[in-house]
């Protein structure tokens, strides 16, 4: 196993305090580089939430980070998939719920800033790693993904700028936010072109896994109502035994990578 080997060989690149003016804190970021980059080249890019999650035990929620480079080396390193990005977006602590959710619940009275994280994503941060790295531009090139908070955060933003996200990751998604305000903001989806969506959740996701599991299954039925195909441009995944945590999804995202960028 390639254990931390993106790191040892200087492949992760942290952007400290990343600055934004739609957001009140800049946040870090950090960088994969696939092995063998080649700043000639051109990548696919994967934009992911909770960035400290991915790479670093030391910086992971409860030190268990996904090893997304370890799993990504290998699939690249055997052939599975095509060479690409990652780009790990911080949370930034207290904000996370603001900045993840697509509206404002008025009973906690938090979130809702969804909609300006979305726009960080595509007009600052893209743009930076655009002129900073090897990155390809197309929507078809650029996924954007994320876990629990996290997916309502990615899906927000490939809903919002479908012609910037052509792929998302919804892992896990916390659909039950403000009366599932996701699957409202999907019914009222009206863009020409559809992103590429993988959607999971697991079935044992706390102590209201089947509602997350009810949930989950209603955010698919509407995708599929809006003109998603199941097996063409939706991939919809329950994952038997997994919890809620960054173990679960570390443990599947190859699959995700295999899904988007699989070697043609």
């Amino acid at each position: 196993m390639l254990y931390h080997r993106a790191k040892d060989e200087g492949r992760l690149r942290l952007h400290s305090r990343f600055p934004t003016s739609y957001l009140s804190t800049p946040r870090d970021i950090i960088v994969y580089l696939p092995p063998g980059y080649d700043a000639a080249a051109k990548y696919p890019v994967f934009y992911l939430q909770d960035g400290q999650n991915l790479f670093d035990p030391a910086t992971a929620f409860n030190g268990q980070d996904w090893k997304a480079d370890i799993v990504a080396d290998e699939l690249i390193v055997s052939g599975a998939i095509e060479p690409i990005l990652m780009v790990g977006v911080y949370n930034t602590g207290v904000r996370r719920v603001s900045e993840y959710t697509p509206t404002r619940d008025a009973h906690i009275r938090k979130g809702g800033k969804g909609g300006r994280y979305a726009q960080m994503l595509a007009r600052e941060l893209k743009p930076f790693i655009e002129r900073e790295y090897a990155a390809k531009r197309a929507a078809a090139d650029t996924a954007v993904g994320g876990s629990s908070l996290g997916a309502l955060a990615s899906m927000e933003a490939g809903l919002l700028y479908p012609r910037v996200f052509g792929k998302l990751a919804v892992m896990s998604p916390s659909v039950w936010w403000d009366q599932r305000s996701i699957i409202k903001m999907v019914r009222a989806f009206e863009a020409p072109g559809r992103p590429r969506i993988w959607l999971d959740t697991g079935t044992e996701e706390g102590e209201s896994a089947q509602q997350s599991l009810e949930d989950t299954r209603a955010l698919r039925d509407v995708l599929v109502e809006k003109g998603w195909r199941d097996g063409v441009d939706l991939s919809y995944a329950e994952f038997s035994g997994a919890g809620h945590n960054e173990m679960a999804w570390g443990g599947r995202f190859g699959e995700v990578l295999r899904y988007f960028f699989a070697k043609l």
